[in-house]
């Protein structure tokens, strides 16, 4: 176990300013856990103008005690900052959030008795004088380890041993005071492959219905940290066994019971979740597309003679996942990221049925950047339907067209000629006309990457500058509109086998 030298430098200088100084918090679970601590908290008797004082570079822009102060240059634009914060205590939750009180205190032990569960409730005193212990002196106390000693209350190393979540104190005053607690009890589990303690699990389960009290910006982040964590699945299970994701994802919980048609074993949520938990992408947001892809699948279910059918559930689901992401406040870029999956999971491919143009036509339509992510999200749809195999022949010949075409033009930029030239050969001045050629040479190009060639597209735009302006956007619109219709053909085949 190793703690890095700024981090023991911060508490030497305050410990020579005549002030005690602790490692605190989720870096020593992750230190006793041997994981690496994603960051370091210290925390202190001095008050946060006498902090200030020590490191007169800190930041003090909150009303908790918490000094933020540089430690180490890792770039010109980037400086690691550790909180240092001062010991406190925190009186009545009335908005289930935050503290309507906090109290500066003089003694760690208050300090530790207001934080969430045991694991996070351990502190760390490092002998800044350096004394070694001796051997019979770590033997006579089983928390002395070198020159540490670990300050343990509430069992904390004795949960970590059995890979538990619990609650310090009483679970309900616990989640009282911040309802978000409940969330995160789940989130540490599907990080370090917990399990929550059953009384703590019980507390969640009755007190659900107070996550409804906390922003949903905070919310998010922890939502975020379940999908990104070893096991999201078990994550996303949890917050329905305790009733918190009828609060949170309440559009996913609708397909609970919902069966499908005879290809599929499992009911909408089964497979959404089943989905989730066998996509084989780190990324988050994949991760969310795997398991929000079928969302829609409820509001569009009807029979034909005795079967059921989920028509344009893709069309509707980037829809409702869009407006799920949107009231959660997560990002522009992550919602169309997610929801391009989402509209796009259903593309239909069947080796000598689907052409290079049209495999260049889902490249434009879903980007490149995201074409390994929509195999992942075929992948997980695929093993979250039960289906032996994740990655079938054509699916594989699929991959490989891609990578063929990868190179043809898919978008204006990636045609050999551009607007600089037309106005140069076609003599013509800048404006919308140039747009519109370049988007019927677009179009061709994309039906025959042959014609992407300059000589041939100069030749071409000639003939194009004799249309009107109203000509070149129906040209171009009519290639689309045709184009579309046969994709949406080939979405609309239901039933395809996966």
């Amino acid at each position: 176990m190793k703690i890095p030298e700024y981090v023991k430098n911060i508490i030497e200088k305050l410990e020579q300013a005549g002030f005690e100084a602790y490692i605190v918090g989720g870096c020593v679970r992750d230190l006793l856990s041997e994981r690496e601590p994603k960051d370091w908290d210290v925390t202190t008797n001095a008050k946060p103008e006498e902090i200030l004082a020590v490191f007169p570079e800190g930041k003090y822009e909150n009303a908790f005690g918490t000094v933020l102060v540089p430690a180490e240059q890792k770039t010109k634009l980037d400086k690691i900052m550790v909180e240092v914060t001062t010991y406190r205590s925190e009186q009545d939750y009335s908005d289930r959030r935050r503290p309507d009180q906090v109290i500066f205190e003089d003694e760690l032990d208050k300090d530790l008795e207001r934080r969430d569960f045991t694991v996070n409730a351990m502190a760390i005193e490092i002998n800044s004088k350096s004394e070694i212990l001796n051997s019979k002196q770590i033997q006579n106390s089983k928390f002395k380890i070198q020159n540490w000693r670990i300050i343990d209350l509430f069992g904390g190393q004795k949960d970590l041993k059995k890979k538990i979540i619990r609650a310090v104190g009483e679970p309900t005053d616990r989640f009282k005071e911040d309802a978000l607690r409940m969330m995160r009890a789940i989130r540490l589990a599907s990080e370090l492959n917990f399990e929550i303690e059953p009384k703590t699990s019980r507390a969640v389960t009755k007190m659900a219905g107070g996550i409804k009290f906390i922003a949903n910006e905070r919310i998010k982040d922890e939502l975020i940290k379940i999908l990104q964590s070893d096991k999201p699945y078990g994550g996303i299970m949890l917050l329905h066994e305790t009733k918190l994701l009828q609060y949170i994802l309440p559009e996913l919980e609708r397909g609970v019971g919902v069966e499908q048609n005879r290809h599929h074993i499992h009911t909408v949520f089964v497979h959404s979740v089943l989905s989730l938990k066998n996509c084989p992408s780190k990324d988050w947001r994949v991760r969310f597309a795997a398991l929000l892809h079928d969302i829609a699948k409820p509001q569009t279910k009807k029979f034909i003679g005795e079967d059921a059918t989920f028509y344009n559930h893709d069309i509707v689901g980037a829809k409702v996942a869009g407006k799920i992401m949107r009231r959660l406040k997560f990002s522009n870029e992550d919602v169309e990221k997610t929801t391009t999956l989402i509209r796009n999971h259903m593309f239909y491919y069947n080796v000598g049925e689907v052409t290079e143009s049209s495999v260049r036509r889902l490249v434009r339509k879903v980007g490149e950047e995201n074409l390994k992510d929509l195999i992942d999200l075929r992948i997980a749809d695929r093993l979250g339907s039960g289906v032996p195999k994740a990655k079938p022949y054509k699916l594989r010949h699929l991959e490989y067209m891609m990578e063929k075409t990868r190179h043809d033009a898919v978008s204006v930029k990636m045609l050999k000629i551009n607007g600089d030239d037309l106005i140069k050969n076609l003599k013509i001045e800048p404006g919308p006309k140039i747009g519109a050629i370049l988007d019927v040479l677009l179009s061709e190009a994309i039906e025959d990457s042959g014609l992407n060639n300059k000589k041939y597209l100069e030749k071409r735009s000639e003939e194009l500058n004799k249309m009107d302006l109203a000509e070149l956007r129906e040209k171009a619109k009519g290639k689309i509109e045709e184009k579309k219709m046969e994709d949406d053909m080939e979405l609309k085949k239901e039933f395809w086998v996966k």
